[in-house]
């Protein structure tokens, strides 16, 4: 025999309100500890041109999607500044382009912690490959809830003097930066 709890609030032993419901099977989590956030997606919505052949630049991904404690910068530094101590999963692509058509490539993406490289996914590549290129990285990083925060960079290596491009665009995403907090880790 299945028993059956009906409550339209959950609380604590101090009162407060944990989990409520509207009645209509909407939950809505109240407490910080048991909520995914604060978490964001921001994309590039347009090109980022005439980069220099082995230089590493950040990529100023300007465009949230959701950005659930404003903790992502679009506008100036293009950072994450977690708020809220604990382990956050990053995901990062960059779409790069590269007039170069001949010589070995490689291009990479690296999210950076404090201003230092603290991951990096690579590519190599030769001509049959192509020139547009879009490596993708995530990582689980601790941050203190503070002073720590998170930039996406990107390089492209040619061989030879070319520019490159980092790859944006409105619909579809092409290069992106995302995150959230791990809860229970």
């Amino acid at each position: 025999m299945a028993s059956i709890i009906k409550a339209n609030e959950l609380q604590d032993f101090n009162g407060n309100a944990i989990i409520t419901s509207d009645g209509s099977g909407n939950v809505t989590v109240n407490a910080a500890a048991m909520k995914m956030t604060p978490a964001f997606f921001a994309y590039l919505s347009s090109n980022q041109t005439g980069i220099g052949d082995d230089t590493n630049v950040k990529i100023q991904i300007n465009t949230e999607l959701f950005d659930s404690d404003g903790c992502y910068d679009n506008s100036t530094n293009y950072r994450f500044t977690p708020t809220v101590a604990g382990k956050y999963m990053l995901f990062a692509q960059a779409n790069v382009d590269s007039t170069a058509v001949t010589n070995l490539r490689a291009t990479d993406v690296r999210i950076y912690k404090n201003g230092s490289s603290t991951a990096i996914s690579n590519i190599n590549l030769t001509e049959s490959m192509g020139r547009i290129l879009a490596p993708s990285y995530s990582i689980i990083v601790d941050a203190n809830g503070t002073s720590d925060y998170f930039e996406v960079y990107a390089q492209l290596n040619t061989n030879n003097s070319s520019t490159f491009s980092i790859l944006g665009d409105s619909t579809e995403h092409r290069t992106w930066f995302g995150g959230y907090r791990i809860i229970g880790a």
